[in-house]
């Protein structure tokens, strides 16, 4: 059975910082893009950066660039997500998502983990 399972979120004041984890299980990532993405109350889901198997491309939204970094340990089988400076429209769920490196949709996703910046 395949698990993505994120971990990290909390309450944080504006300007402050978060790490997001996922640890990922239940199969072989080899090869696989994984990404974060973020649901905030009223708003539909979107994407905030993705890393492919190697770690030699990342993509990030506009609204995150330079201020998250997203990483990956392929032999821990997890992906993390620094978030620096945030800001309270950075208030979202966070979801880990996975997808093979050839597929354009995600196939797995975690459960969230909630982010909420207060300024």
């Amino acid at each position: 059975q395949v698990q993505l399972v994120e971990s990290g979120g909390g309450l944080v004041q504006a300007g402050g910082s978060l790490r997001l984890s996922c640890a990922a299980s239940g199969r072989t990532f080899r090869g696989y893009v994984m990404g974060w993405f973020r649901q905030a109350p009223g708003k539909e889901r979107e994407f905030v950066t993705d890393i492919t198997w190697g770690g030699g491309r990342t993509s990030y939204a506009d609204s995150v660039k330079g201020r998250f970094t997203i990483s990956r340990d392929n032999a821990k089988n997890t992906v993390s997500l620094q978030m620096n400076s945030l800001k309270p429209d950075d208030t979202a769920v966070y979801y880990c998502a996975a997808r093979p490196a050839f597929n354009y949709e995600y196939n797995y996703w975690g459960q969230g983990t909630q982010v909420t910046v207060s300024s």
